[in-house]
């Protein structure tokens, strides 16, 4: 929804100022111009990555629609989950998770969670911790620092698809005066001829100019700060559970370790003591 409003917005200002000064919007058409423009920048963009980058950006560009999966809902189940895990480890012993960590897709628990369990990395994530639990790792600083280690990797990882972005955004100015330079060329071959058909000429050369920044700064530089937020909401979503799994190896209830966990949520997703006790209850049910 962010990507069509931001889209509508920035061209809707752009053209509508230009008509509104009496400009022409067909003398903007120049595909030619946008032909030499991007592709010189996706040329540039494939040259300069690996195939495991690109694919992961081509992934990722569906979230410019979908944006972060991380709601409050998602909170909701995902402190739910950790509250019924930790209680049956508390109630039944460690061991007893053995069944539910080496498949989720069976486990009564996870299974309760469709959306949880869609989310291949999450899934990952908590049962690989849950199965060192379960082995005996009990010491809470060594099962942080192992914690802080794939998470740090993750984000890194997380962020390469907006770098790429980034630096797509700030190579287009430059691609856009390689398209007006091109104008220009033609425009000084044209020499003699009519004066309309060499203003033509130099309007296509400008146009070059003007796609190549609006491009860059109206609508890649946007995508890859989007790209940043919905990165940054998944590390957080990773550190909640960091929270509560450490929490309860220093001791706490699972009551409490959970309340750690949603302490460590952005307050625009953060769901209310009242709002957690409310759905634990129906799910529960």
């Amino acid at each position: 929804m962010n990507l069509i409003a931001g889209i509508v917005l920035v061209l809707g200002s752009v053209a509508g100022g230009f008509v509104l000064s009496h400009g022409q919007l067909g003398a903007l058409w120049q595909p030619y111009e946008v032909l030499i423009i991007m592709g010189a920048a996706i040329g540039v963009m494939v040259m300069g990555n690996p195939m495991k980058i690109l694919k992961a950006m081509g992934r990722n560009l569906g979230k410019l629609v979908k944006g972060s999966a991380y709601d409050k809902a998602m909170y909701l189940d995902l402190l739910s989950m950790i509250l019924e895990i930790l209680n049956k480890a508390r109630k039944e012993g460690m061991i007893k998770l053995e069944e539910d960590v080496g498949n989720p897709e069976a486990s009564p628990i996870f299974s309760k969670y469709p959306k949880i369990l869609a989310d291949h990395h999450v899934v990952e994530f908590m049962t690989d911790y849950l199965r060192l639990m379960v082995d005996g790792i009990t010491e809470p600083l060594a099962l942080e620092s192992l914690m802080d280690v794939e998470l740090e990797t993750h984000h890194e990882e997380g962020a390469l698809p907006a770098a790429v972005l980034t630096r797509m955004a700030d190579g287009l100015p430059g691609f856009g005066i390689v398209a007006a330079v091109l104008g220009i060329v033609i425009t000084m071959a044209s020499l003699g001829g009519p004066p309309e058909v060499l203003g033509h000429h130099v309007a296509a050369a400008l146009v070059g100019t003007f796609l190549g920044i609006l491009l860059a700064y109206g609508f890649v530089a946007p995508m890859s700060t989007f790209l940043e937020h919905v990165a940054r909401d998944e590390a957080q979503f990773f550190k909640c559970i960091k929270t509560c799994m450490v929490s309860s190896l220093q001791g706490f209830s699972p009551a409490i370790a959970v309340e750690f966990g949603r302490k460590a949520i952005f307050h625009a997703e953060r769901p209310t003591y009242s709002e957690l006790e409310e759905h634990m209850k129906s799910s529960k049910g």
